[in-house]
């Protein structure tokens, strides 16, 4: 992640762990919304789950690393991984079919988007990333079919997955 995004979500962490407990805190989907507003650009498109009817209407990127990916996926998921992408990874996607990005939250997934739109993909990132799709009651993949499993990148990560087992 990127230096502004870091401070960004270090603010966000503080405001969790030491406001909302003195408050009386609030629903953790609440605080999941005010999370991803700390880590979205405006004027990237993001799409919800519920607004995909059909996964096969897009070409899709899991840029998480591979042991995430491996855990579970977005069927049809090809990993392209964040720390060592390479735009040269995609030859063999199609530059008329909309692209549609994820990662655990959707920070990571939208910086290789923007790589793609400037190479002239039309990209959408997964509101809230594997996380909002498993929440919402959408089947996840590993090499055995439907599982379960999420990798939710770390422990401190994993208290907004709401469903599935918790990996890291």
């Amino acid at each position: 992640m990127n230096k502004s995004l870091n401070s960004q979500v270090k603010y966000l962490w503080l405001l969790v762990y030491f406001f909302l407990p003195v408050t009386g805190g609030f629903s953790q989907s609440l605080a999941y919304k005010a999370l991803l507003g700390t880590l979205y650009e405006e004027d990237f498109p993001v799409l919800r789950p519920s607004e995909i009817q059909n996964l096969d209407n897009y070409q899709i990127l899991d840029t998480r690393e591979v042991e995430e990916y491996a855990v579970s996926h977005l069927k049809g998921a090809i990993n392209v991984g964040f720390d060592h992408f390479s735009i040269s990874q995609l030859d063999q996607l199609d530059p008329k079919r909309p692209v549609l990005v994820y990662c655990t939250v959707g920070a990571r997934s939208q910086e290789i988007g923007k790589k793609l739109t400037e190479k002239g993909f039309t990209v959408y990132n997964l509101y809230g990333g594997i996380f909002q799709w498993v929440n919402d009651g959408r089947q996840v993949y590993d090499d055995n079919g439907i599982t379960n499993r999420v990798h939710t990148y770390n422990l401190a990560w994993s208290i907004w997955l709401e469903k599935g087992e918790i990996v890291y």
